[in-house]
């Protein structure tokens, strides 16, 4: 399991990509990641192509995020989820707070 970041060469997206298991053993490194966000207001992309297995510890993680960065970003979009992750944020309704892709 990791975590990688990068900000586009224009600075517009700001991408998370985590591979493997996004758990609680994820916590402060994702907390480290979204902050490092800046000020310029980035759309921010949370990448789960390589992600096999996401439990509740993930969606409060993801949660936090959204309630710390506010409006330091224009959007925050999870995307390039597998069907199995994808229906446990349809489930717990993340399609209402997130863009989902």
């Amino acid at each position: 399991m990791s975590l990688t970041q990068n900000l586009s060469s224009d600075g517009s997206t700001f991408t998370i990509q985590i591979d493997g298991k996004f758990d609680f053993n994820l916590v402060q490194d994702f907390r480290a990641a979204y902050q490092q966000v800046g000020t310029n207001k980035p759309k921010l992309v949370v990448d789960l192509r390589n992600t096999e297995y996401m439990d509740s510890s993930a969606l409060g993680m993801l949660l936090n995020m959204q309630k710390n960065l506010g409006d330091t970003v224009s959007s925050i979009t999870i995307s390039n989820c597998r069907p199995q992750i994808k229906k446990i944020l349809q489930i717990s309704r993340f399609d209402k707070k997130f863009i989902i892709d």
